[in-house]
């Protein structure tokens, strides 16, 4: 065994000395090449080791590709305007310089087309490499275009190597989740932020019309990961850091265009058929981290009534939005509280999102004005739902019932309903109508919060006696509870002081039962043996 681990050992060593190596003679090469036009063919060389097949040669080779092409541009030795072949550019009589440039920016193309190809290679480290060399490349050409301009005052983005690494990392088949991570540093530059939301407008609307829509998962995952990593700047005042210093630039990407851009881009990622999951993730951060950056909020009104139809979580997340476009935004949306009506269901209890749901369920119905029949309409399902509730959506839905009650005392007859003891009684309320008017809540009461008051966990049988004596007409802060979970409830219990009252168990104690030749074992096998 010792031989074999001190030949893998050395095998180790030679490969670092032969990486290490290569890593010195590629920086020769390019030192040459910088130094003297005579040495321009050993390029080749450069470019040949990037498409290496090892990770760590190609890597060596990005690095001196990035130095090699970044100080050509500096320079200013790469052929500027409409390229011309190179066949016919080298055997013409344009001057020797000309020729050099002509040459280097051919080779320079070469090799953003094998960078651009390395962001889908296997190692992340070529990926990673390969991305900032191409975005430093994209500032070379910011400060030194590469193209005619037609007035001294005019900017040119490079568009072009923006648009092929978005391309790139939007891919159809790999997840690029991580890269676009790296990439989110780029993302805080106001310049590549704005050219990058137009590059996604543009491939979106033309992958999803070549595929007439239907579901692209890993791509659309790639884009969604991609915007939702864009962090808008909210005052014009924020737009100071630009990878292209030049002030056209900087007087050209004002805030409004920023959020026109961002608009754009979303309502053209939107208004196509996403998979489920995603709607979730989305309506999760929508009205946080989109509406808010929207010139015009209210063109998002089609997607959010759509994902508020849908039903289940993905209508209880679209309440976020719609919320917002509601108070903020004046919109009016019929049938809003018949729907959220229908959202009370069993289920609302045991989802991930219950504490989002109740706390805006709890702002819609927080004002004064609404009906009598809607309110009693609520507070009825709410208590139906309540006897089957489990612990922590209970000790939610009681204070939330009380605060309607408080808020609207015309529900106080829900409360002291007559009737004979007597005889049996059938609950008018009917809980399949989808339609609160008809529903007839105001003919039933809420017998079920007296049957509550038998519940086993003593915390809900606690509240549930509330309604036997008047409510005070302060609110109860419900916020507290939303987020409460069995565990913490458990918690709680297990914490609270013990009575050091001793616990009665048995009438007699009982002193010789476990103590050896006791009357009370003996009388006991008498019992048995008799039998």
């Amino acid at each position: 065994m010792a031989p074999s681990k001190k030949r893998n050992v050395n095998s180790r060593n030679t490969s670092e000395n032969v990486s290490k190596a290569a890593k010195l003679d590629l920086e020769g090469v390019v030192d040459r090449i910088l130094e003297s036009r005579k040495h321009a063919n050993d390029i080749f060389d450069v470019l040949e080791s990037l498409q290496s097949e090892k990770e760590r040669d190609v890597v060596s080779a990005v690095d001196a590709c990035c130095r090699l092409f970044s100080t050509l541009l500096e320079r200013k030795e790469l052929f500027v305007g409409k390229l011309p072949a190179e066949d016919e550019a080298l055997s013409g009589e344009s001057s020797a310089e000309d020729k050099c440039r002509i040459f280097m920016r051919h080779r320079y193309n070469a090799c953003v087309e094998i960078l651009l190809e390395h962001l889908n290679h296997e190692q992340f480290a070529v990926k990673e490499s390969a991305l900032c060399c191409l975005m430093k490349f994209a500032a070379g050409q910011g400060q030194h275009p590469l193209e005619d301009l037609e007035w001294s005052e005019h900017h040119s983005f490079p568009r072009g190597i923006i648009l092929a690494v978005v391309e790139n990392l939007t891919s159809k088949t790999t997840d690029n989740t991580l890269l676009i991570s790296r990439f989110q540093e780029f993302l805080e530059m106001d310049d590549v932020r704005y050219y990058v939301m137009s590059a996604l407008r543009e491939s979106v609307g033309k992958v999803m019309e070549k595929k007439k829509g239907t579901l692209l998962p890993v791509y659309q995952n790639n884009v969604f990961t991609l915007m939702s990593s864009i962090s808008m700047p909210s005052q014009q005042s924020e737009l100071t850091n630009f990878m292209v210093k030049l002030e056209a630039m900087t007087r050209s990407l004002s805030i409004q265009n920023h959020k026109r851009a961002f608009e754009k881009m979303w309502l053209g990622f939107l208004k196509y058929k996403l998979p489920s999951n995603m709607y979730k993730k989305l309506l999760v951060i929508l009205h946080d981290s989109i509406l808010p950056h929207m010139s015009k909020p209210a063109l998002m009104i089609d997607f959010l009534t759509a994902a508020y139809e849908v039903g289940g979580a993905i209508s209880l997340l679209a309440l976020n939005g719609l919320f917002v476009l509601i108070h903020q935004h004046n919109l009016d949306y019929p049938d809003f509280y018949k729907k959220l009506y229908n959202l009370l269901e069993p289920t609302v209890f045991h989802v991930k999102y219950r504490a989002r749901f109740f706390h805006l369920a709890n702002l819609f119905l927080s004002s004064s004005h609404l009906p009598l029949y809607l309110v009693a309409a609520f507070t009825k399902r709410l208590a139906r739902l309540a006897l089957t509730a489990p612990p922590t959506g209970l000790l939610i839905v009681l204070p939330f019932i009380y605060n309607l009650i408080r808020r609207h005392p015309s529900c106080r007859v829900l409360l002291h309903k007559p009737s004979t003891e007597d005889e049996p009684v059938e609950d008018p309320y009917l809980m399949d109508e989808e339609d609160p008017a008809r529903c007839r809540a105001l003919e039933s009461s809420l017998w079920e919060i007296k049957t509550l008051q038998k519940h086993y966990h003593p915390d809900v049988a606690k509240a549930a006696m509330m309604i036997n004596t008047p409510l005070s007409e302060q609110e109860e802060d419900i916020s507290e509870l939303l987020e409460l979970t069995t565990y913490e409830l458990m918690e709680r219990d297990l914490k609270k002081p013990q009575d050091k009252k001793s616990i009665p168990l048995e009438f007699e104690t009982a002193t010789q039962l476990l103590k050896g030749g006791g009357d009370v074992l003996a009388h006991h096998f008498c019992l048995v043996s008799d039998e």
